[in-house]
C-alpha cells in the first residue's frame, strides 16, 4: 500500500478507494499527536500532507481536496487526503468522506485491489516522487 517513504512518514494509498485516489499520510518514526512533534517537524509533516494532495489532484483531477487528521480511533498521528468529485452524490459534497454510510465506504467492491488500483497506485506514486524531487527531496529507496 506505500505509495513512497516522505520526509515526515510514508504515504500509502487508503484501504478503500469509493473516492479514488484516497490517501494516506503515516507519521514515522510513530507519534500519537501532531503537538507531539518539533516545530520543524510539524512543518515537514503538513508540507508533506500537502503534497500527497498535490500528487491526487494531479492524477485523479478531483473538484477539491480535502485533509483531515483526526487521530479518534487510531490513536497514531496520520492524516487522511481526500479527492472529493463533481460526481458524487449531492447531498454528500458538503459533507465530509466519513458521512458516507460505513456501508458503502468499506463495500467489498470498493476494497484496494492491485488489480483495479494497480495503475492508479503507480500514477500517484510517480507524480508524488516527481514532486518531491521538485523540493530537492529523494526517498531513501530510490535513489
Amino acid at each position: 500500500m506505500v505509495l513512497t517513504r516522505m520526509r515526515s512518514g510514508f504515504a500509502v494509498i487508503g484501504d478503500t478507494q469509493f473516492l479514488p485516489g484516497y490517501c494516506l499520510l503515516l507519521a514515522s518514526p510513530e507519534k500519537n499527536h501532531l503537538t507531539d512533534l518539533t516545530y520543524e517537524e510539524r512543518s515537514l509533516f503538513l508540507l508533506d500532507m500537502s503534497l500527497i494532495g498535490e500528487a491526487v489532484l494531479a492524477v485523479c483531477q478531483p473538484q477539491r481536496i480535502n485533509y483531515e487528521i483526526l487521530g479518534n480511533s487510531l490513536p497514531m498521528l496520520h492524516a487522511h487526503v481526500w479527492p472529493r468529485y463533481q460526481w458524487e452524490p449531492e447531498e454528500q459534497r458538503p459533507r465530509t468522506a466519513w458521512s458516507y454510510p460505513q456501508e458503502h465506504r468499506n463495500a467489498e467492491e470498493q476494497e484496494y485491489s492491485e488489480e483495479k488500483h494497480g495503475l492508479l497506485k503507480r500514477r500517484l506514486t510517480e507524480a508524488l516522487l516527481d514532486i518531491l524531487s521538485q523540493h530537492g527531496y529523494t526517498p531513501p529507496h530510490s535513489k
